[in-house]
């Protein structure tokens, strides 16, 4: 059996698959960006689900893909961690999530994007991945990601550029003082995954013109920075992956437009199209 991962820095789904290509079950953890969270809290965050406790013993291979884990450091961490829960895998490979997102979109050349809780763009080549630039995280890049919108919608909250009328609603949907906000960012673990709870805001609410307008300029920065910087960008389908994409189609075709970019798949959640991927390609179930 192998067991296949797609992980953000939210939520990771989990697909266990027989050796004939046959799902026998589908289960979520929260997220498991290694790169963000500490040791013990990405091995408790394993331990606590059930459906992975029963088969642990069972699972001969594990292929996760993840947020956090284009780097060796944390891509060994969250290995020998996998590595120590299922003992009897022969076979644990872990790699980043942008690897994921390319089998999920396409396996023809074209820039692949990730727009959920963290944001990243590369280039493939029918049969490498490239990157335009190394991702420095939350911080400083992740433009119009779930934790970009979040930061935004706080920062006009209390610089009072929202419509006062959303204002009204942002009060009610979440705890807006000052010192809570400071907690959770500055003492309490997972910040990007906090940050990112803001942004379902935009997204539950009906679209209007301040909405449009915040998510406009978050992605219009985010084509400026991560697909305007690969030269094949004219030249290709630029593919989406993640929630923020999936809700946002409208406005990324919009922005687009001017550049005479082809927008091509738009895909909310990777690991289905991963599992045929995996069904065709590795299992070569027919």
């Amino acid at each position: 059996m192998i067991l296949i991962a797609d992980g953000g820095s939210t939520k990771c789904d989990w697909i266990l698959l027989d050796k004939s290509g046959e799902q026998i079950f589908k289960t979520r953890t929260n997220g498991l960006n290694p790169a963000v969270f500490p040791e013990l809290m990405l091995e408790q965050r394993i331990e606590e689900n059930s459906d992975l406790q029963d088969v642990k013993d069972k699972v001969e291979k594990v292929h996760f893909y993840g947020a956090g884990c284009g780097t060796e450091t944390p891509r060994a961490l969250l290995e020998g961690i996998i590595a120590n829960f299922f003992t009897n895998a022969s076979e644990v490979m872990v790699k980043e999530d942008m690897v994921a997102a390319v089998y999920a979109a396409t396996t023809e050349p074209g820039i692949v994007c990730i727009l959920g809780t963290g944001s990243n763009s590369c280039y493939f080549d029918g049969k490498e991945i490239h990157m335009a630039v190394e991702s420095l995280g939350y911080i400083l890049m992740d433009e119009a990601s779930g934790n970009y919108f979040g930061k935004r919608l706080i920062r006009d909250y209390y610089y009072k550029r929202m419509p006062p009328d959303i204002a009204k609603k942002f009060e009610t949907d979440f705890n807006l003082n000052s010192d809570e906000i400071k907690k959770n960012l500055y003492k309490k673990e997972n910040p990007n995954t906090y940050l990112a709870s803001f942004a379902e805001f935009i997204f539950s609410n009906e679209r209007n013109g301040y909405f449009y307008k915040l998510v406009h300029e978050g992605l219009k920065e985010f084509m400026h920075s991560r697909v305007l910087s690969f030269k094949q960008a004219q030249n290709v389908p630029i593919h989406f992956i993640g929630t923020i994409a999936f809700f946002s189609e409208d406005i990324i075709r919009a922005v687009a437009q001017p550049y005479n970019l082809e927008i091509g798949n738009i895909i909310r959640r990777p690991i289905d199209a991963l599992l045929e991927h995996y069904r065709k390609n590795v299992l070569n179930v027919k």
